[in-house]
């Protein structure tokens, strides 16, 4: 039994479902909004929603830590989108949700970010 424990493990090691995350935060900071199973896309809003938090206090301390968590050209952007959503109180992304996909009918979804 799975008490107490949070999180998906897409079939992945530690590092690598870290690794998985932080691409897809980027993507979506740049993109705007990305296609991905729904697993994922569900593990990835509060993942993003953090920064997205971190990125609208914009202090020292908040931009060195989004800094070490993405890329900085991502950074960059979050910090851009964060401006749009200075007085929304939660709830930045949006999941929508598509068919399933035909090679493997996994569940698709669009997250992207709600203006």
């Amino acid at each position: 039994m799975r008490h107490l424990k949070k999180g998906r493990k897409f079939g992945r090691e530690e590092g690598q479902r870290a690794a998985l995350l932080k691409t897809m935060a980027g993507s979506l900071f740049l993109c705007g909004k990305i296609q991905t199973t729904e697993a994922k896309a569900k593990e990835l809003r509060p993942y993003v929603e953090k920064f997205v938090t971190r990125a609208r206090r914009a202090t020292l301390a908040d931009r060195r830590a989004l800094l070490a968590a993405l890329p900085a050209v991502a950074v960059k952007e979050a910090f851009t989108r964060a401006e749009s959503m200075k007085d929304r109180p939660g709830g930045y992304t949006r999941i929508t949700k598509l068919g399933a996909r035909k090679g493997d009918s996994a569940r698709m979804a669009i997250i992207e970010f709600v203006v």
